[in-house]
């Protein structure tokens, strides 16, 4: 739906998109209209998005493509620590901090090396959750005076796994979820002639919040009891090995919205802790789990998608809370843990697409009805002509019984079809200009505000929501977007966003507000040049979690570093390729080779019958095998 021209500024569009809000001053727009990225915040140069994607498109990295900014992973890694380092140091806590990147939140080799590279000079270290994550972590983990923290459950090979970690003098933890593992920790620790450190994950009354909140509380599927720690301590002192257990774990849930969760959390916790001290288990780590939050939609609330506290805050928080138990208790400051992943990985990845197409309600130009039309476009044409604003609402009433009368009509026979779509035309036009005439009005009736979402244009997406946008699809998280260009235009459509899947769900129709979830999302005119759309804060769990729904695979990467020295500011160390449709045909078993081969089979059999000339058979072999070394997605070869 086309909104009315005004005078349009950056700031504009700052407040339309809500940057300043969740862009946590990594991102703004710049004076030529093009969002930007600032990886180091304040302290470094700013680079144009749109630059870095004409750049990487040159380069051959086709869209959707998906932008990884490097620095700005390195300074998320940078900030927890010197954030938590400062907290120690206000609260004079005597303890330090080891944390550790949970590698499920994205398991890409390029992005782990990249944190554990970042965080060498904070020995910050690798939490595994299964056997492939626990494979990977053993081969790149180098400091010895990091963690590798093991959750999740746990067989005898797991168990050897993470035990010739040990072997190899890595300071591994193995945290027993249930008693089970425990014995089998214990007797595969005996049989490789190895002493074992033990974490154990404590299942607090405490509950958490948002949409993980059943990760936490009695009934989380992870954890023991009070009385399968009491159980697990006298094990452990039967065995002579209390001084194997080292570290006491808790998580109530990832996304944690609402920073009391937290606070509870901790201080409940921290009481496991100091009277395990206290029975003479001197534990070194007291590990908070994840559940460091991202402020996706910039409310700074305590809804699903934002968060009601600060970096600083939550550091501070954790810190004091354990302070203030370890005094209460006389028991000494523990080295504190966190697996705080999404906070590291979310903002350094942005999805860019190609919005190549629109689908509007009012395409057709509305034409005044003549004396020789039918009735029923005669008396909607002039509901048209006549709208004024007291009449508004009783037109729109009569507008729609038109409608229903039209379509009842037709499907009776009754009506042919140049009338129904002349009938149709008039009353998108006439439901427009009522939604126009209700703008600014105090109160907007319900059935004004469905009219206005059902005139939203469907913005057409080269990518798939469900590759590429899982977690808005499974669990309706919101994530910002944004056009990356023409960011100094005013936006002149309302719009949702549909992706190239036949799935009614591939779309997006929820988008952040500053008040509520709005239903679509201000957009400018596709005018046959590319109109590229960032999807931000899409690094933590979209990038593994995606599914071949169509068999549209995996999008294009380009990893960008800053680079004084460059003339644009910035270089592409690497670009990965796009998943080919031979790539994900594989996946699902069938053979790029042998479809070639009956293809070839099919082709020859139909030369042979007369169907096709030798000439022509041969072109459309070659088209077919070069289709299927090629990306799923769109070839729109958009041209900047």
């Amino acid at each position: 739906m086309a909104k009315s021209s005004e005078r349009w500024t950056n700031k504009k569009s700052i407040e339309t998109y809500n940057i300043d809000r969740w862009g946590a001053e990594y991102f703004s727009v710049n004076k030529q209209g093009h969002m930007i990225v600032n990886p180091l915040q304040d302290e470094g140069p700013s680079l144009s998005i749109y630059d870095v994607a004409k750049t990487a498109n040159a380069n051959g990295v086709s869209f959707p493509m998906l932008i990884r900014f490097q620095d700005l992973l390195r300074h998320r890694v940078e900030k927890i620590n010197q954030t938590f380092q400062e907290a120690i140091d206000k609260y004079h806590f005597q303890g330090s901090y080891r944390g550790v990147f949970p590698i499920k939140v994205n398991q890409l080799r390029e992005v782990v090396e990249e944190i554990i590279d970042a965080g060498e000079p904070y020995h910050f270290g690798l939490e595994v959750g299964s056997k492939p994550e626990l494979l990977a972590a053993l081969a790149v983990h180098q400091d010895p005076e990091s963690l590798i923290i093991c959750n999740g459950y746990k067989d005898t090979a797991f168990i050897r796994l993470a035990l010739l970690g040990r072997k190899l003098g890595k300071k591994l933890i193995l945290v027993i979820e249930k008693m089970e593992e425990l014995q089998r920790v214990l007797d595969v620790a005996k049989d490789l002639e190895v002493e074992p450190l033990i974490g154990v994950r404590i299942r607090l009354q405490t509950k958490g919040t948002g949409r993980w909140a059943l990760s936490g509380g009695e009934s989380a599927k992870f954890g023991l009891s009070t009385s399968d720690l009491i159980e697990t301590c006298r094990i452990l002192e039967k065995a002579n090995m209390k001084h194997c257990f080292q570290l006491l774990h808790f998580h109530v849930g990832s996304q944690i919205p609402d920073i009391l969760t937290l606070q509870k959390a901790v201080n409940e916790a921290a009481r496991y802790f100091a009277k395990l001290y206290q029975l003479d288990f001197h534990l070194n780590y007291f590990d908070v789990g994840g559940g460091l939050g991202i402020d996706y939609d910039g409310s700074g609330t305590s809804s699903h998608s934002s968060i009601n506290y600060t970096l600083r805050e939550y550091t501070r928080d954790i810190v004091k809370s354990l302070c203030k138990v370890c005094k209460e208790e006389n028991v000494p400051h523990p080295t504190i843990v966190s697996e705080s992943g999404r906070s590291i990985v979310t903002h350094h990845s942005v999805l860019l697409v190609e919005a190549f197409g629109a689908i509007e309600k009012t395409r057709g130009e509305f034409i005044p009805a003549s004396s020789g039309d039918h009735d029923l476009a005669i008396e909607i044409s002039k509901l048209v002509t006549k709208l004024n604003k007291r009449n508004r609402r009783e037109s729109l009433h009569r507008g729609l019984q038109i409608k229903e009368e039209c379509a009842t009509r037709f499907e009776l026979g009754l009506l042919d079809l140049h009338t129904k779509a002349k009938v149709e035309t008039a009353f998108w036009h006439l439901a427009e200009e009522i939604v126009k005439l209700f703008k600014g009005a105090k109160q907007i009736p319900e059935e004004v505000i469905e009219l206005s979402e059902q005139l939203s244009d469907q913005f057409l997406c080269n990518f798939s929501v469900f590759q590429s946008l899982i977690d808005h699809w499974a669990v309706n998280q919101l994530f910002p977007i944004a056009p990356i260009h023409r960011l100094n235009e005013k936006p002149t459509h309302d719009a949702t966003l549909v992706d190239i899947t036949c799935d009614s769900d591939g779309k997006i129709d929820k988008f952040i507000d500053f008040e509520d979830i709005a239903s679509t999302l201000p957009l400018h005119t596709v005018n046959g040049k590319p109109y590229i759309l960032g999807l931000f804060l899409v690094g933590a769990y979209q990038d593994v979690m995606g599914d071949l729904h169509n068999l549209f695979g995996t999008v294009s990467e380009a990893h960008v570093f800053l680079d004084d020295d460059e003339a644009e500011g910035f270089y592409i160390e690497e670009t990965i390729d796009a998943a080919s449709i031979s790539d994900v045909l594989d996946e699902v078993q069938w053979d790029a080779a042998q479809l070639s081969r009956l293809m070839k089979m099919k082709i020859d059999k139909a030369i042979k019958s007369g169907l096709l000339k030798p000439k022509r058979g041969i072109m459309l072999l070659s088209e077919y095998e070069a289709a299927i070394k090629k990306s799923t997605y769109l070839d729109l070869q958009p041209r900047f």
